[in-house]
């Protein structure tokens, strides 16, 4: 395969796959085309290479800021914004775990804590604020193990994923 081709399905496959993280294909592809430039890309970069709209590369562009998995850098005598992907996997991977934690387990937990207020009163309300406890313990549960396992260093992952593999 040739190093075109090769960086074509890789960019495709990573914004495939970001889906699942919960972002957009095309935040997927941009971050995919920063994580394997050599140098860093200004917008109009990101627009040739995936052939997208400015409109479209600026809020993405944007969005992984916000992510935390790019960084703004300024070149010496250009105007123009560069950008530079994290490098360091493990970042990587503990951003993207923080940033969905902030966007689906933090709202859940809140909803959580607020709806446990209801009274049971009926076999009904009984049930609710039974399956609200146990929803609440274990988001509690998951945030605390997410939160923990986020604050490791990465030889403790890896260590601890080779000594389960044995």
């Amino acid at each position: 395969m040739k190093y075109s081709e090769g960086k074509e399905h890789f960019i495709t496959a990573w914004g495939e796959v970001a889906t699942n993280w919960g972002i957009n294909k095309t935040m997927g592809q941009v971050h995919a085309l920063l994580l394997i430039s050599e140098k860093p890309l200004n917008a109009d970069n990101v627009i040739e290479e995936l052939d997208i709209s400015s409109g479209n590369a600026n809020m993405n562009l944007k969005s992984l800021i916000q992510w935390e998995l790019i960084t703004k850098k300024r070149m010496e005598g250009c105007r123009k914004d560069y950008y530079v992907a994290d490098k360091n996997l493990w970042e990587v991977f503990r951003k993207i775990i923080l940033a969905r934690k902030r966007k689906e387990l933090d709202p859940m937990i809140q909803l959580l804590d607020e709806v446990s207020r209801v009274e049971g009163l009926c076999e009904s309300s009984n049930e609710f604020c039974r399956m609200v406890e146990q929803l609440n313990s274990f988001s509690k549960k998951a945030d605390k193990a997410l939160s923990s396992f986020c604050g490791k260093k990465p030889n403790w992952f890896f260590e601890t994923m080779m000594k389960t593999m044995r």
